[in-house]
């Protein structure tokens, strides 16, 4: 078992993907504050997220990815 991912290296991977700088992307940052985090983009996170932390997402995982702060917690439970 790997060791639980630290937020800020779960805040690195979204940034990457988004293309945005990690210091954007507070607990409260969603789709609606950060432009880039778009349909598309939310599934390439899903899929950079799973491939990073060695985790897979259920559909309805994925669709309560809506916050950083969410995102967080799920790789965290994930990882448990």
């Amino acid at each position: 078992m790997t060791a639980p991912a630290a937020a800020e290296d779960i805040r690195r991977v979204m940034a990457d993907v988004l293309g945005v700088d990690a210091g954007v992307l507070g607990p409260d940052a969603s789709p609606e504050t950060v432009a880039a985090w778009d349909s598309v983009q939310h599934l390439s996170l899903i899929i950079a997220l799973e491939q990073e932390f060695a985790v897979r997402f259920a559909p309805e995982e994925i669709e309560e990815a809506v916050s950083v702060a969410a995102v967080i917690d799920l790789v965290h439970r994930k990882q448990r």
